[in-house]
């Protein structure tokens, strides 16, 4: 993976407007090893293979970056993402990793389920 370039990331949420892509959304507060450090909050969110379409996608801010995707019924919403890559089928793949170099968050779109 590559640091975001928002250029790129835009002309794929552009070139993929009003179409059915497959979601994968994750973000972990550590949740996984929250069994070594109670101190550490133990949040999550998994999202995988759901249908979306969305009317307007965006990219905003500077690293670490957010993703937005207006729907017909609302809004999805991606905060924290630092690296991208496209993958030869299509995919678009964001990831967000914290200082230590952890993945904290990851969006994924695809025409093709995961």
């Amino acid at each position: 993976m590559q640091p975001i370039d928002p250029k790129e990331v835009q002309r794929y949420l552009d070139d993929h407007r009003e179409r059915d892509l497959y979601i994968h959304l994750e973000m972990t507060t550590g949740a996984y090893a929250a069994h070594l450090d109670q101190s550490r909050h133990p949040a999550a969110t998994f999202l995988t293979n759901a249908v979306i379409r969305y009317s307007r996608g965006s990219i905003s801010g500077k690293t670490p970056y957010r993703i937005g995707l207006k729907t017909a019924q609302g809004w999805v919403y991606s905060e924290g993402l630092t690296h991208w890559d496209e993958a030869r089928r299509g995919d678009l793949i964001l990831a967000g990793h914290d200082a230590a170099g952890k993945l904290v968050v990851s969006l994924q779109l695809s025409p093709n389920p995961f």
